[in-house]
């Protein structure tokens, strides 16, 4: 299909949704941990059909789910009592994706989610934006409700995600190890059978341990080891996002890292199209174009080597009079990602050939 741009990070699909897909041009759209019953921790193959209904009935494709609700594999994910329920529910909610005809379900490993100091870091014209200050954690590595406060609740329910003080209990990057490579051996082979790539995020944000929960993918090293163990898996792939990468100690060359190793091997399934001021410990996200990577030498890349999957808004800042969802931001984040696609396809046919019966000569302008 080509690169292509796509909206989403929502939760409900509402005819407004579906309307601003049409309205700004693109073709598909990816839906994150969407609003479904999910009765016994599992998704039915039913709701999530008549999802795919909805949306192939608005003569979109849909690209994507990302994410489950965190509490589906919260024990799995820990290591814990209980795991092995919770991952025969995970292996039905692939089968139900997948029948449904959604080709990519986004699969992260974070059991705490994704962490947020404040929500109005200052960026261009006023404009305000989602900021991560590791400071502001171990400042308060006691206050339980403060830290708690960091998490937001689009993962899932807060209130079951790990927390713990300064002096532990700890959970062990080996123990997390274990954890990860007990459940994907446990579901690859199923979403090989359906058909289905699960798509691995970057962990938001990268760093090694928050609230005493050790992390994986904070680093490039780590997804490589993730792809010797499972890469043989044509269903192991990952959700880029070139932000977190970005953000990652050596910021912008993780980037190019990145893209070098998976793109040739066709792992990256999608792009999380989202810009970023600063590295860890402490970084304000941004517009697109004003942060740590160039977004045009960024899409080249991809191009050089092989990827064809879909460019997503991801996280974007609140404009003024901007909506929960951030109406404007997208607007002005997917506006730029169709121009940088349509500038790759257009310096493709460069240069430009003479038209039929105009001879070029020398010297002259096109």
């Amino acid at each position: 299909m080509g690169i292509r741009a796509a909206v989403g990070q929502f939760h409900d699909l509402t005819e407004e949704r579906l309307r601003f897909a049409k309205q700004i041009g693109v073709t598909g759209l990816q839906m994150n941990n969407p609003a479904l019953p999910g009765d016994g921790g599992r998704w039915a193959e039913k709701d999530v059909r008549e999802l795919a209904d909805k949306v192939r009935e608005a003569v979109l494709t849909f690209e994507a789910i990302e994410n489950v609700p965190s509490q589906f594999y919260m024990k799995a994910m820990m290591g814990l009592e209980g795991r092995d329920e919770q991952i025969e529910n995970y292996q039905a909610t692939i089968r139900a994706v997948a029948r449904a005809g959604i080709p990519v379900l986004g699969l992260h490993f974070m059991p705490n989610s994704v962490w947020t100091t404040d929500y109005v870091g200052p960026t261009r014209g006023g404009a305000t934006a989602r900021k991560f200050d590791m400071a502001v954690v171990e400042a308060n590595s006691e206050n339980m409700e403060l830290l708690r406060s960091f998490m937001p609740t689009g993962l899932g329910s807060l209130s079951g995600m790990p927390l713990f003080g300064k002096d532990g209990p700890f959970i062990s990057e080996e123990m997390m190890w274990s954890n990860y490579s007990y459940f994907m051996s446990a579901v690859l082979p199923v979403a090989e059978e359906e058909g289905l790539r699960l798509a691995l995020p970057p962990d938001d944000p990268p760093v090694p341990m928050l609230g005493g929960v050790a992390r994986l993918f904070y680093k490039p090293d780590n997804f490589k080891k993730a792809y010797e163990l499972f890469g043989t898996s044509p269903s192991w792939a990952l959700d880029l996002c070139l932000g977190c990468c970005s953000e990652m100690i050596g910021g912008k060359k993780n980037v190019t890292e990145m893209i070098e190793f998976f793109a040739p091997k066709g792992r990256i399934a999608y792009i999380h199209f989202r810009d970023v001021q600063g590295t860890v410990p402490n970084f304000t996200e941004c517009f697109i174009g004003d942060g740590n990577y160039d977004p045009a030498e960024v899409v080249a890349l991809l191009a050089e080597n092989g990827f064809d999957g879909f460019l997503l808004d991801d996280h974007v800042p609140k404009m003024d009079g901007d909506s929960d969802w951030n109406h404007r931001g997208r607007a002005h984040a997917i506006g730029y990602m169709q121009g940088l696609i349509r500038m790759l396809e257009f310096s493709r046919k460069w240069p430009r050939q003479p038209a039929v019966g105009i001879a070029a000569t020398a010297g002259s302008k096109l």
